[in-house]
């Protein structure tokens, strides 16, 4: 069943609330005006009445109930105003009927509510009497000894026939209402959902192929703009991610490409002709080399896809600093010695500082920040440690006498597979993934990691995390050792 569109369901919503309302609204107008008709009558009796009592209190005070119905029916007798008048005694005799009153057989009222002139509701009565609709209102009149029941009617022809006419105008003129309110309510729809649309038909242009198109930039300053921009951003995000794994792709293709081609040449040189053992243990040297470097290689591609896909977890735990890093640097000092290098480790002013982390991790960290120092730094140089604490910040440094990093390629340094000198980088084994596994390290942790470098003037790494309270620092046996 295929379902109206969200345009058609808006119309239908809107003239439906605006039937009920234009219904709701007729109707109170009707009564509304009913009332007001009623009323006038009711004021117009209640004068009428008025007249009559004053004309029964204006009799002689010796006159009986015979010389009322004599005065009554040459007052009244002729005169229109009592056409529907009705007068009796308290005990129901009657002293003036009228002529239609007397034919349809009207019942004279026994007794009516109070004395005087009544203004209660209950004095009022709407009847049929010789098919007409008559409104009547009672009273008692004292006069003389004597006590009379007044009835004075009206006709409520006139109330009846504009009531009617009211009520043909409103059937006659309400479908017109409806089909114009119709037709504005699907304008109105069409208009508010104009924008819809117009996203509607940017969105089907965007594939996964390009994410560079953007929904049409809205100005209504309403939901749908928000709608737009969110939107907007939405994609700026995805094609942020879609660019960088698009480029992790083909730098991953590239830097395998890359040692296995170099495998594959050494051994095919290798097996050209007959050689040596010595030749052959060169080779496979080589070929060993390279598979090393393509293993870290895999190793680093893996953990970097576990840590996007957020199956990579960390297990933090209470680990103090200055003795990590003692064995970090201890650990460093051959392969930089061998590099040319002297390594040093300052932590003496730091004193005791603790931070919540994973400490394989966080040794990873110090390890790709000294692998990198001993890699860029030209020999004979010198890399230096060091641990401070900054208020609730642990900083670790790590500094060298390199050959710098120039400031426009500063913000690139912690992308994937980006080396300052790509040609040397892949001299000396780097892969370009080590400082961008760091920083996810760090950024895991609560930290930060910031560079300080210009060209030839070496380069110095800070790493920034939030350190323990001394409080909340566990006694030495309870800390992880390395």
């Amino acid at each position: 069943m295929t379902r109206l569109s969200i345009g058609w369901r808006l119309t239908v919503w809107y003239l439906a609330i605006f039937a009920v309302g234009q219904f709701a609204f007729g109707a109170g107008m009707w009564l509304v005006l009913r009332h007001h008709l009623i009323s006038l009558v009711d004021e117009n009796l209640q004068h009428q009445a008025d007249d009559v009592r004053s004309f029964l209190l204006s009799q002689k005070k010796n006159a009986d109930v015979y010389k009322f119905q004599e005065e009554v029916s040459e007052a009244y007798g002729q005169a229109y105003a009592g056409e529907y008048l009705s007068i009796s005694t308290s005990t129901g005799d009657p002293v003036y009927i009228s002529d239609f009153l007397a034919k349809n057989g009207f019942a004279a009222p026994a007794s009516a509510p109070g004395n005087g002139l009544a203004t209660a509701a209950a004095a009022f009565q709407s009847r049929v009497i010789g098919h007409r609709h008559l409104r009547f209102f009672r009273s008692s009149v004292d006069t003389h000894g004597l006590t009379f029941v007044v009835a004075m009617g009206a006709s409520t022809k006139e109330v009846r026939e504009t009531l009617g006419a009211f009520r043909n105008y409103l059937l006659l003129f309400a479908p017109l209402v409806l089909l114009i309110s119709a037709g504005g309510g699907y304008w109105l729809s069409r208009r508010a959902l104009a924008p819809v649309d117009a996203l509607t038909r940017t969105a089907h242009n965007i594939s996964g192929q390009d994410f560079s198109s953007r929904l049409e930039t809205l100005d209504t300053g309403d939901e749908l703009q928000r709608l737009s921009d969110t939107l907007n951003e939405m994609l700026d995000r995805i094609e942020k991610v879609f660019l960088q794994i698009t480029q992790f792709t083909a730098d991953a293709s590239h830097e395998l490409r890359t040692p296995i081609s170099l495998i594959r040449t050494e051994a095919e040189v290798a097996l050209r002709r007959e050689r040596d053992a010595d030749i052959y243990r060169e080779a496979l040297r080589h070929i060993l080399s390279e598979t090393e470097k393509m293993s870290v290689l895999i190793e680093n591609l893996l953990e970097l896809a576990r840590a996007d896909s957020g199956r990579e977890f960390l297990k933090p735990r209470p680990v103090e600093l200055g003795t990590m890093l003692q064995e970090c640097v201890q650990e460093w000092k051959a392969p930089a010695a061998l590099a040319g290098h002297e390594v040093s480790l300052d932590i003496r002013e730091a004193g005791r500082v603790c931070v919540m982390a994973d400490e394989p991790a966080l040794r990873r960290v110090f390890s790709i920040l000294l692998d990198n120092a001993v890699k860029y730094t030209p020999a004979p140089g010198s890399i230096h440690v060091s641990l401070e604490q900054c208020e609730q910040s642990a900083v670790v440094s790590v500094s060298d006498s390199g050959i710098g990093i120039s400031a426009a390629e500063q913000p690139r340094i912690f992308e994937r597979f980006y080396r300052v000198d790509k040609a040397r980088g892949r001299a000396v084994g780097g892969s370009g993934l080590g400082l961008a596994i760091a920083l996810w390290i760090v950024e895991r942790h609560g930290g930060s990691i910031s560079v300080n470098s210009a060209t030839n003037q070496g380069s110095r790494f800070s790493v920034s995390m939030p350190a323990l309270a001394q409080t909340a620092i566990p006694s030495v046996e309870g800390v992880v050792q390395a």
